[in-house]
């Protein structure tokens, strides 16, 4: 749901006067929405949009609920991931979130940050706790920071319209892993998808009825761990035949899909980063605008 600011708020927000805020709003760099009284009120998402699209720096960023530290510069993404590791480690919550905030708000896209930040410092967690470095408590603290952390991320971007495509995804039964297929969700909204992510642990059979009752373009399936190897070759197959028939690209990826299953499962792509999600599904948006435009002309 998306959260509604004052004219002042934002004003005090991005350190300028409220006339010159309003403004802005009455010349429509900032959208606006009225309440019933007739008052007007900016939407979080429009304000993180135009501090990205403008490069204006977020002075009060606390205002609009954000951590004190966050619209402050670049961070550049090798020392993000520093930062990011030492703020897991020690299960500080705002520093992750400030350090994710930035990098969005100065225009890294959603599968670069996921790709190219986030999956290193996770990366590393996982390796210190697995060679005894830290507790499980702390790594498993460190993943649920972390999703908070990308669950705020997709409060900031701006909601798809009505009619732009949609995707779903999720994972399989047997894998509770939520950090891959929220940032799946994030990279396809930031495309102007419209996504959902249906959760983890999702039986296959449920999988279809999704695909069969929602009608998506794209379904995703992100893979970080098959126990039963013979078992997900069947689901895979389960599922192929229902993305078919619903007309849906099945898209799948995570370190789970080995290159075993690459070669037994039947998929239409298969993505080993975000970067090649966000350029598949350009591509597919792509090309049906392109069908559409030829079919306005005949």
């Amino acid at each position: 749901m998306s959260q509604f600011f004052t004219p002042l708020q934002v004003a005090r927000a991005l350190g300028v006067s409220e006339s010159t805020l309003k403004r802005w709003c009455d010349k429509g760099v900032l959208p606006t929405v009225r309440t019933a009284g007739g008052h007007r009120r900016v939407t979080f998402e429009a304000v993180s949009e135009y501090v990205r699209q403008s490069g204006q720096e977020l002075v009060g960023p606390e205002v609009l609920g954000l951590p004190p530290a966050a619209g402050q510069g670049a961070t550049v993404r090798n020392r993000a991931v520093r930062q990011l590791v030492s703020a897991l480690r020690k299960g500080d919550g705002p520093v992750v979130a400030r350090i994710i905030a930035d990098l969005y708000l100065t225009k890294h896209p959603i599968w670069q940050i996921g790709d190219e930040v986030v999956a290193p410092t996770l990366a590393e967690i996982g390796h210190a706790w697995e060679c005894g470095e830290l507790p499980v408590y702390r790594e498993r603290l460190g993943c649920e920071i972390a999703q908070r952390a990308l669950f705020a991320l997709q409060d900031m971007v701006p909601q798809p319209p009505t009619d732009a495509p949609t995707a779903i995804g999720g994972t399989l039964d047997g894998d509770p892993y939520r950090l891959a297929t929220t940032l799946c969700e994030s990279v396809l909204r930031e495309a102007g998808w419209r996504a959902q992510s249906l959760g983890t642990a999702i039986p296959p059979e449920s999988f279809c009825d999704a695909l069969r009752d929602l009608r998506p373009h794209i379904c995703w399936l992100s893979v970080s761990h098959a126990p039963d190897a013979e078992r997900f070759v069947a689901q895979m197959a389960t599922i192929a035949a229902a993305a078919k028939q619903s007309g849906a690209a099945l898209v799948v990826g995570g370190r789970g899909f080995t290159e075993e299953f690459r070669r037994r499962c039947d998929y239409t792509v298969y993505c080993e980063r975000l970067k090649d999600l966000r350029s598949f599904a350009d591509s597919l948006m792509a090309a049906s605008d392109a069908a559409l435009n030829t079919t306005a002309q005949k």
